[in-house]
């Protein structure tokens, strides 16, 4: 039996900007990776909680989305979580280096972004165009705003991601769909196979739940911010579907590290 395996660990601290590779993360029953997702770019206009650190999860029309808004990914963002500094880069240019454990130093990085978008344009299919003041808020391991209420991590096998290279004709990027996990010694398409299965992942003990569907933000270049790919009606030309990968809930806590095995649990005979 072929080894399933973690390829790639990744996690996005701020929701809708550059992804982090990781060696080795944290999985967390109720709360999924902490550090992904943690912070997000809310409209001002959407304020309702008085500490911008506690802020509480919402959906995400309430936020700056690179599905809206392509042009943030032609920033290369860093968080260091040792010091909880931020630093935004356009080809390697530093633009920004603010300090998010201090007021002075999130406002920094809120009036930057509300400049950024003033100066660039959504994509016509965008949803929630919005133009307001930006803050940031949340703090890092702390909360974390998902697109989805019920917390969880996202996978995707590599093979996958090879076949539609091969479909398309050109190498894909995995980070166009901000997974959490890339794992290989998985067909392609077999983690649809795992909905409603348990796994062994390091330590920690998920549950698969549902296969994602996909939205155009897949189509934009997580270097340049450009749309160059049609994959979102790839998907639907090719398999009559747009989904790939898939959600996970963390039911044991538990870390998990690059080339660690996924062990899939036998289903349970009633």
């Amino acid at each position: 039996m072929t080894k399933i395996s973690v390829q790639q660990l990744l996690i996005y601290p701020v929701k809708g900007l550059s992804s982090h590779k990781c060696d080795h993360v944290y999985l967390k029953v109720g709360h999924g990776i902490p550090g992904d997702r943690a912070f997000a770019l809310m409209y001002k206009q959407n304020a309702t909680d008085t500490s911008l650190t506690t802020v509480s999860w919402m959906k995400k029309q309430n936020f700056a989305m690179q599905n809206d808004w392509p042009g943030l990914a032609a920033l290369h963002c860093f968080y260091d979580p040792d010091t909880g500094t931020f630093t935004v880069k356009h080809k390697g240019v530093e633009l920004l280096v603010a300090d998010t454990t201090t007021s002075k130093g999130r406002d920094l990085i809120s009036a930057f972004f509300t400049g950024y978008l003033a100066g660039i344009y959504p994509s016509q299919a965008a949803r929630h165009p919005n133009r307001a003041p930006l803050q940031l808020v949340g703090e890092f391991d702390k909360t974390r705003y998902p697109d989805r209420e019920a917390v969880h991590i996202s996978l995707v096998s590599q093979a996958t991601i090879d076949n539609l290279s091969q479909l398309a004709g050109q190498p894909i990027d995995v980070r166009r769909f901000r997974p959490n996990i890339v794992v290989e010694g998985v067909p392609a398409w077999g983690e649809f196979d795992w909905v409603g299965k348990e796994i062994q992942l390091g330590t920690a003990k998920i549950v698969v739940t549902v296969r994602i569907n996909r939205c155009l933000n897949i189509d934009v270049h997580p270097e340049t911010g450009e749309r160059d790919m049609r994959l979102l009606s790839l998907l639907q030309e090719q398999f009559q579907h747009t989904q790939t990968g898939v959600l996970a809930q963390v039911i044991s806590s538990g870390s998990v590290a690059i080339g660690e095995e996924l062990m899939i649990m036998p289903d349970v005979k009633l």
